[in-house]
């Protein structure tokens, strides 16, 4: 059964969720599960701006099968060709087998390697190349690495919609909403978008902010992504957000404790941590265990918070491995400037502070390690209260 909405004059969303996938690309969860959004433009020409993953297939094809009403499909625009997004190509192709395909080099490269048949129906476009379909005239902006190379946005000069890729995208299924306006973003989707920027397009920022100052230089009336809501209002709130992200500039002060503890001792010391610092005034301190939360949820804290307390006992004479993997997972990000305390904890030969350490001041940008840090022995002690009292007092002092 066909499920579209309407974006404005000519213009429907054709997409679908899914409720059902438990792990985006594989590695990330999503219990809100995702949208996959595709728009159908009924011009003098009709044409379909990118597909949808595999799994929402049926969904596309009934959709625009019912607004084509018998008419054919002209072109089909990929504007990114990642799989969520261009699995559903080839069963366009052979619905619609007069198609034509507008994209850049680069796609076409990558459909060629995922074994599509396009040959005899491509239109290849560059920066700054535009199109008219009747009424509707489109120009193509290049945006590399946002986050793959062959990656565009494309821009209707006409009705002033930008359909920006993955760009100003979120995790969690539209459950019936389609715009930022039918729902309560801040309150419920702020994680989630959170969450996909930095884990899906964190690394590249300053491709993000080439691309935030050509969007600044047209006049954008609906943003349509390829994941999460539409947006056709209070553009300063997102792009405020994307501008922080993309610059690695924390969106709150606050303290972000992120601990590894085998038997609970190193939690203890990150719970009387966190007390003191609230006893000092800040209250937006938050606890993660990394056993037990997945990275991408410490990567979107990590953006988000302006400083970062690494809690880790010692093991192997190494970090704790998953302290190590979160480790990683922020440099390969590329996380930058924030303010980091460290505790470290061992039984017999404690290392995991000096290696934490030397590891952010080798491998991280703009990263403020504090002098003052905690070394216990197995578990604490009134000796270790005035390093503790101290780790607070930098912690604090470094927020003014």
């Amino acid at each position: 059964m066909y499920c579209y909405r309407k974006v404005t004059d000519d213009l429907y969303w054709v997409g679908g969720n899914d409720h059902r996938l438990t792990l985006f690309e594989n590695i990330h969860p999503i219990p809100r599960g995702v949208s996959y959004n595709a728009y159908l433009l009924m011009d003098k020409s009709t044409v379909l701006f990118d597909t949808v993953d595999w799994s929402a297939s049926r969904q596309l094809i009934e959709n625009v099968e019912h607004l084509l009403a018998g008419r054919a499909l002209d072109y089909l625009v990929i504007n990114h060709m990642e799989p969520d997004h261009g699995a559903s190509i080839e069963e366009i192709v052979l619905r619609y087998p007069k198609v034509k395909i507008i994209s850049t080099e680069k796609a076409f490269l990558f459909m060629r390697q995922f074994g599509f048949s396009i040959e005899g129906r491509t239109i290849e476009v560059k920066e700054g190349d535009t199109r008219s379909f009747g009424k509707h005239t489109v120009t193509f902006v290049a945006a590399p690495m946002v986050h793959w190379p062959e990656a565009m946005v494309t821009f209707d000069t006409t009705n002033g919609v930008l359909f920006s890729a993955d760009a100003f995208g979120s995790f969690g299924a539209l459950d019936g909403k389609l715009f930022n306006d039918e729902l309560n973003f801040d309150r419920d989707w702020i994680d989630d978008a959170r969450r996909y920027y930095t884990n899906i397009v964190g690394k590249y920022g300053p491709h993000v902010q080439a691309l935030l100052k050509k969007a600044s230089t047209i006049d954008i009336k609906i943003i349509c992504p390829l994941h999460g809501p539409v947006w056709r209002s209070d553009f300063a709130y997102l792009l405020d957000k994307y501008d922080k992200w993309s610059r690695y500039e924390p969106e709150e002060k606050g303290v972000m404790i992120v601990y590894a503890s085998m038997y609970g001792n190193t939690e203890s010391a990150a719970g009387a941590l966190a007390a003191r610092l609230v006893e000092k005034g800040m209250t937006n301190v938050v606890m993660y265990d990394v056993s037990k939360t997945h990275v991408s949820y410490l990567i979107a804290e990590a953006f988000r918070y302006s400083h970062i307390v690494l809690a880790s006992v010692t093991y192997n004479l190494g970090i704790y491995p998953v302290m190590h993997n979160y480790l990683m997972d922020m440099q390969a990000l590329h996380l930058q400037n924030r303010t980091v305390g460290i505790i470290e904890n061992g039984s017999w030969a404690c290392k995991s502070g000096t290696l934490m350490r030397d590891f952010i001041e080798e491998n991280m940008r703009g990263m403020n390690v504090l002098s003052d840090g905690v070394t216990m022995a197995s578990a604490m002690n009134e000796n270790n209260l005035p390093d503790l009292e101290s780790l607070a007092n930098a912690l604090m002092d470094s927020m003014k």
